[in-house]
This record gives structure tokens, C-alpha cells and sequence, in this order.
């Protein structure tokens, strides 16, 4: 039966998994072990404490935190109260998470504490923006500010809920409510909201359950971020639905990998190219037991053939898939099948999922069905540039359709690259470079990296009289933006190349950045 059928809501799900898979593990953290029963009882104490809270359905709240245990009760919890998710990127600086939250009209933020020797509470304030629809602020940690309110205290104001009334407020969450809002920017620089409902996050995760084989008592390492579709949905709901453990990873380590998919035996392991290629050339690779590893699903770059190979040969990693997807479209557009061929595991991104259109016009991939957002949140301008009278998302992708019906992605329209599977807007990064006081004009390529698949290079002019030097400028950008955004290379030009109407000629920026000459 269609996920979304059969339960509905996210919160159905919640309730449907703690019932079916009660004593079973759900998450491990640490030595922390919960079982489903245990989620399920935490998730409905969370949704209690946001009604307690004033939280209204349909209202935003968001989150900024790493991959935890309570990232999942908390926003699991908001769902539950019939809210609307806003996840935060953790890489962001404090301007950039304030634009999400005054954008989105978030009421209800959780938040971390300290992460990485970052006070994200510090760096929220630090932004200056104003947030008057931003009523309260919980810190996911022991102590908080005085106009904040620590975790343990927020879940204490949900005391005087009763159950009758969490479950009524999850009841009336309808299939077709938004679920998420995912803040994605595009080629103006400005982020904007996909918003999807329940019931397309349902359907497609059931999809992708099912082609990936995830299987109940499967062992999920989580190191996508939560912040992003494949971490929180490929992740989190997908393992509700069959009943995996979760492991939440918060830092991306090839060392801790290594260490949990030992310890934990763990079977299923998600993610970018660059993370499955340091797993393969770590030196204490040797040292670990990763013989339970069974299914890769990877995507989100050009996948080495030789990696699809070493994953097979030299783990024994049974299934290792391929996949392409953008916030827009659920997450998931096409998907390569087990069984498919290593050629076409690495050179494509398989064929479109169950009920779901895809075609090439001019070049472009072209997306519609059942997964495609409603909207951009409260944008209807830039709604009405990616999706038209007939339903057709435009994905500013441009890609080719073999005959078996295979999509392969060969270029950029909106020239996004991905940083070690994080995804760089060149034209937010040039906003920003833009607020330098010694910068004129400046613009942004991705470029090759060994590590982390491509990265960014800035081509700079600077103001008559200054000094600044590219050491300089990387620098401050680290400051003002998040690190995958930040140029790893500086070229200062006495002028960009532009047509005729005044746009950059980013073909030439790449020609020249690939002779190497200024």
C-alpha cells in the first residue's frame, strides 16, 4: 500500500512505528539506546510541550542542530503538534539562519548549544536581525539564557497536556498540510522555501524504502545532516517506515565512521561520494570489522565507476545505488535499481521513480508528479519561474535520457556546484563577497578538488587603492559565511568578463581558470 495511505501523516507514522516495532532499538547514541515504544512515548511528550508553547497547526517552527537524538524528538515532536519543520543548515553563521527564521516567520526555534566551538545562541544574536514573530527559543542543553528556555524546562511546560489531546492534535493533521519547509537558494542568491506536504514526504520515502531494500532491524548510520532531505527523510522517516535504527552521526568523521559501523554493525550507510572514498583509502581501514555493511545509496556528484567497483570488491557491499533529486521534488527524482550494472550505477542517476515524469527540453530537466512542491513559501514570483501552467518543474539541471530511460546529469543551468555534498550557490556566495568593503565586482566557479569533489573560486576586482590580498579575502569570507561557500582560491581580475547584457561570461571565468591564466 502507497505510504501515504496508509499512514497519512507523519505523526501517524510516528505512532503506527512505536506500535509495530515497540521493543525494537530505534536510536543509539552513545550509550544511550531508546527503543520504538520509547521514541514514540518521547516524540508525543515534545508535541505536547510545543502545544503548551502556543503552537498553533501550520505554524513554523525550526530547528538548528546537529544530528541528535533530540533533533529527532524535537522536530518529530513539532510535526506532532501539526507545525510545519524548518530545518537550518549547521553550517550557517548567525545572518544566515536569521534571513530562514524572519523568512519562514518561524514562532518556535530549537536550538543547539555549543557546536564545534560555536555558540549558536551567540551567533543568532550577533546577526542583529530583528525576529518579532520569534516568541520563544529553546536551547536542545542543560542551561540557556535567561530569555531562553533550557530543553528539560520546555518539555516540563507540557505536563498539563494530556494525552487525549496530543493524540487529537496529531489526528487532524491532514495528508495534504505541509509537513516541511526546505530553504534552498537559487540563482539569485536568495533563499527560498520548497514547501512539501505530508503526503508527498510519505510517498517518496516509501519509494525510496522499498528501491533502496531497506529492511526492518537494519542498522542506519546518519551522517547526511538532518537539515537536509537526505538526511532527515532518507533517514529518519525512512527508517519510521521499516523499522531500522537509527545512528545518528553529528560530525562527519572518517575515524568515527569507521568506529560506528564496527561497534554498531551497522548495514545501511547513505551518502556523498567523498564520504564512502575516504572510508575506502583510510589507513586504519584494515582494522575494522565493516563486514555487515550491505547497501550504499550515494548520489549528489559524478560518481567514480571505480568507486561502485571497490564498494562491491572490497567491502562486499551488496547493493550500492545511485540517485538524483533537489528540494523541490521531495528529494528524489530518479533512482538507479538493484541489480542495475556498475556502468550504469556511475555514469547515471537510474530512472525516474513510480508515477513520475521526466523529459529533456532544450536541454533542461524537466520534472512532474506527485513528489514536484505546491510552491516556493509566500513566493509566488519565484514559484512561477521553475514551474509552469502544466505541472512541469523546470530543475534547472541539464541532462540526458538514455534508452532505457537512465537520467544522467552533464551540466549546471544555474551553475550550483557541491562541496563534499553540500550544495554552493554561486550567487549567494558573490552577495556576500559583494559586501566586502575593498571588493568591486567579483564572481564564483566551482572548480575540481580531489577531496571534496568541486569547491569554489572566486574572480575578484578590487576598489581603486586597496590592498586586500586573496589570504585576506578567504579569511573574512570563513567569517561571514558557511565553510563549504567559502572560495579556496582567489584571482583578482581588472574586470569580469561580460556580454553584451551586462551578464558574466562564466565559460570564459572557467576556460581561464582551467589554463590557468589570470
Amino acid at each position: 500500500m502507497r505510504g501515504d495511505l496508509e499512514w497519512g501523516s507523519i505523526p501517524r507514522l510516528v505512532r503506527s512505528a512505536a506500535e509495530r516495532y515497540g521493543p525494537r532499538e530505534a536510536v543509539v547514541e552513545g550509550r544511550l539506546r531508546i527503543t520504538y515504544a520509547e521514541l514514540g512515548e518521547r516524540v508525543e511528550r515534545a508535541a505536547a510541550a510545543c502545544i503548551a508553547a502556543g503552537v498553533r497547526p501550520g505554524d513554523r517552527v525550526a530547528i538548528w542542530a546537529p544530528n541528535t537524538l533530540d533533533w529527532i524528538v524535537s522536530a518529530l515532536g513539532a510535526v506532532t503538534a501539526g507545525a510545519v519543520l524548518v530545518p537550518l543548515n549547521t553550517r550557517f553563521k548567525g545572518a544566515e539562519a536569521a534571513y530562514v527564521l524572519s523568512r519562514s516567520r518561524a514562532r518556535l526555534l530549537f536550538i543547539t548549544g555549543t557546536f564545534l566551538g560555536t555558540s549558536y545562541v551567540a551567533s543568532l544574536r550577533r546577526s542583529g536581525v530583528e525576529l518579532p514573530d520569534l516568541e520563544q527559543v529553546v536551547v536542545l542543553a542543560d542551561s540557556a539564557p535567561e530569555d531562553y528556555r533550557t530543553w528539560k524546562d520546555f518539555l516540563a511546560g507540557g505536563d498539563t497536556i494530556g494525552d487525549d489531546e496530543v493524540r487529537a492534535r496529531a489526528d487532524a493533521v491532514e495528508s495534504a498540510a505541509p509537513s516541511d519547509i526546505i530553504f534552498t537558494s537559487g540563482t539569485t542568491g536568495r533563499p527560498k522555501g520548497a514547501v512539501i506536504t505530508h503526503a508527498q514526504t510519505l510517498r517518496c520515502y516509501g519509494v525510496w524504502s522499498e528501491l533502496a531494500g531497506l529492511r526492518e532491524g537494519d542498522r542506519y548510520l546518519i551522517v547526511n545532516p538532518f537539515f537536509h532531505t537526505f538526511g532527515y527523510k532518507a533517514g529518519i522517516i525512512a527508517c519510521l517506515m521499516r523499522g531500522a535504527v537509527m545512528v545518528p552521526q553529528p560530525v562527519f568523521s572518517v575515524d568515527t565512521v569507521l568506529a560506528n559501523i564496527a561497534a554498531e554493525r551497522i548495514s545501511v550507510l547513505p551518502g556523498p561520494p567523498t564520504l564512502h572514498q575516504s572510508l575506502l583509502d583510510h589507513p586504519a581501514r584494515g582494522s575494522h570489522d565493516l563486514s555487515a555493511l550491505r547497501l550504499v545509496v550515494t548520489g549528489a556528484a559524478v560518481v567514480p565507476l571505480q568507486l561502485v567497483e571497490r564498494l562491491r570488491s572490497e567491502l562486499g557491499v551488496g547493493t550500492v545505488l545511485t540517485a538524483y533529486g533537489l528540494s523541490e521534488a521531495s528529494g528524489i527524482v530518479t533512482m538507479c535499481r538493484r541489480g542495475d550494472p556498475p556502468e550504469v550505477i556511475a555514469w547515471t542517476s537510474g530512472r525516474a521513480i513510480p508515477d513520475t515524469e521526466v523529459r529533456i527540453e532544450n536541454g533542461e530537466v524537466l520534472v512532474r508528479g506527485h513528489h514536484v512542491m505546491g510552491g516556493y513559501f509566500e513566493d509566488p514570483e519565484e514559484t512561477a519561474k521553475v514551474l509552469d501552467a502544466d505541472g512541469w518543474l523546470h530543475t534547472g539541471d541539464v541532462g540526458e535520457l538514455d534508452a532505457a530511460g537512465n537520467l544522467r546529469i552533464t551540466d549546471r543551468i544555474k551553475d550550483m556546484f557541491i562541496v563534499g555534498g553540500f550544495n554552493a550557490y554561486p550567487a549567494e556566495i558573490e552577495q556576500l563577497l559583494g559586501l566586502h568593503p575593498e571588493i568591486a565586482d567579483v564572481a564564483v566557479i566551482g572548480i575540481p578538488d580531489a577531496r571534496l569533489g568541486e569547491v569554489g573560486k572566486a574572480f575578484a576586482v578590487r576598489r581603486p587603492g586597496a590592498t586586500l590580498t586573496a589570504d585576506d579575502l578567504i579569511a573574512w569570507a570563513r567569517r561571514e559565511m558557511a565553510n563549504y561557500k567559502v572560495p579556496r582560491e582567489v584571482e583578482f581580475v581588472t574586470a569580469l568578463p561580460r556580454n553584451a547584457s551586462g551578464k558574466v561570461v562564466k565559460g570564459e571565468l572557467r576556460d581561464r581558470s582551467a589554463r590557468g591564466t589570470g
